[in-house]
C-alpha cells in the first residue's frame, strides 16, 4: 500500500476520532453559548453534557470501531457480524446512543431483522457517522463501496436522505485519501445537491442537528472553506449543535486531505490513547483487505 495513501487515511480515522473528542464537549450547545463559556472552543477538555474524560470519544468512534472489527474479523462483508458487533456494544454500556441507532439494534436482537421498512423519522446521521471503515475497506472496489454502506446503514437508518448522506461523505473520504483534488469532491457534492435539493449548503444555512441534511451541509461548508484540519474542525464544532458527530465528520474529510501529520499534536496526544491504538491497527489492516480485493 502506498504509503502516502496510508497516511491519508490514516489521518481520515484519527481525525475522526479527534473530531468527535473535541465536539462531544460543546455537543448540543448553541454558538452563542460556545462562545459565551469557551470564547473559541479549540481543545479537547472533556465534559460537556456527558461529562466526558479529556480525549474520550463517544458513539460516533465506538460504533465506527465495532464495524471495522467486524471487517476484519470476517476477512470482508458479514452483515449479520456488523450487526452482532453493534448489540455488543450497545449491550456494553456506551455513553451515548442515539435513539434511532438503538432502536434498530434492537430490532436486530429481538426480530433478527437486519433492515426495518422505510421511516420518515430515519434521516438521521447516526449511519453516516460509521461509514468510514467501509471507505477504507473498499477503496480498490467501488462497486461494493454502495452495497456495504447501505447494507449497514439500513440496521438502523432507512431513508433515502440518509443513504445519500452516507454515500456521498463516504465517497468524498475515498477521493480524498487517493489523493484526489477538491475539484473532483465537489463534484461529488454537487451530485448530491443535484440530486436532493435540500443538501444545497452555499450559503450555508447555519443548522448543526443531528438531521443528516444538516449535518452534510455543516460538514461540507466548513471542509470547503478552510485550509488546514484545525481551522476546519474548530469552525465546524463551534456551530455547535451535533458536533460531536459533525466535527467526527469533518475530521474524516480534513484528516483524508491533509494527512495525519496535519492533525495537531496536542489533540492527538490527548486522545485516548486505547482507541488510538485501535484506529491504527483498523486503518492498516482495513486498506490491505480493500487493497487485496477480498471477497463480497
Amino acid at each position: 500500500m502506498d504509503a502516502r495513501i496510508s497516511n491519508r487515511a490514516l489521518g481520515a480515522y484519527l481525525g475522526f476520532a479527534c473530531g468527535d473528542a473535541l465536539g462531544a464537549t460543546v455537543e448540543f450547545m448553541s454558538p452563542q453559548r460556545i462562545q459565551k463559556r469557551y470564547g473559541v472552543h479549540r481543545d479537547i477538555v472533556g465534559g460537556g453534557w456527558l461529562g466526558l474524560e479529556p480525549g474520550q470519544v463517544t458513539d460516533d468512534t465506538q460504533m465506527c470501531l465495532a464495524l471495522g472489527q467486524a471487517i476484519i474479523d470476517n476477512q470482508g462483508w458479514n452483515l449479520s457480524a456488523v450487526a452482532e458487533n453493534f448489540l455488543a456494544w450497545l449491550e456494553s454500556g456506551p455513553v451515548d446512543v442515539g435513539n434511532t441507532c438503538r432502536r434498530g439494534i434492537l430490532r436486530f436482537r429481538d426480530r433478527g431483522e437486519l433492515s426495518g421498512d422505510p421511516r420518515d423519522d430515519e434521516a438521521g446521521n447516526g449511519a453516516c457517522m460509521r461509514n468510514l471503515p467501509v471507505v477504507l475497506a473498499t477503496l480498490r472496489r467501488p462497486e461494493m463501496f454502495e452495497l456495504w454502506s447501505l447494507q449497514q446503514s439500513r440496521i438502523t437508518h432507512h431513508h433515502p436522505l440518509s443513504d445519500a448522506g452516507t454515500l456521498a461523505l463516504g465517497r468524498i473520504a475515498g477521493l480524498l485519501i487517493d489523493g484526489q483534488d477538491a475539484a473532483a469532491c465537489r463534484e461529488v457534492a454537487d451530485g448530491l445537491v443535484g440530486r436532493f435539493a435540500e443538501f444545497a449548503y452555499a450559503p450555508y444555512p447555519g443548522r448543526a442537528s443531528g438531521y443528516i441534511v444538516d449535518t452534510v451541509q455543516t460538514v461540507l461548508h466548513h471542509f470547503f472553506n478552510s485550509d488546514s484540519f484545525e481551522s476546519c474542525l474548530v469552525a465546524t464544532v463551534n456551530q455547535g449543535g451535533d458536533a460531536d458527530t459533525t466535527g467526527a465528520l469533518a475530521g474524516m474529510l480534513a484528516g483524508a486531505k491533509y494527512g495525519v501529520d496535519g492533525i495537531p499534536r496536542r489533540w492527538l496526544q490527548r486522545l485516548d490513547s486505547a482507541v488510538a491504538v485501535q484506529i491504527r491497527r483498523q486503518t492498516d489492516v482495513l486498506l490491505r483487505l480493500g487493497s487485496a480485493g477480498s471477497p463480497g
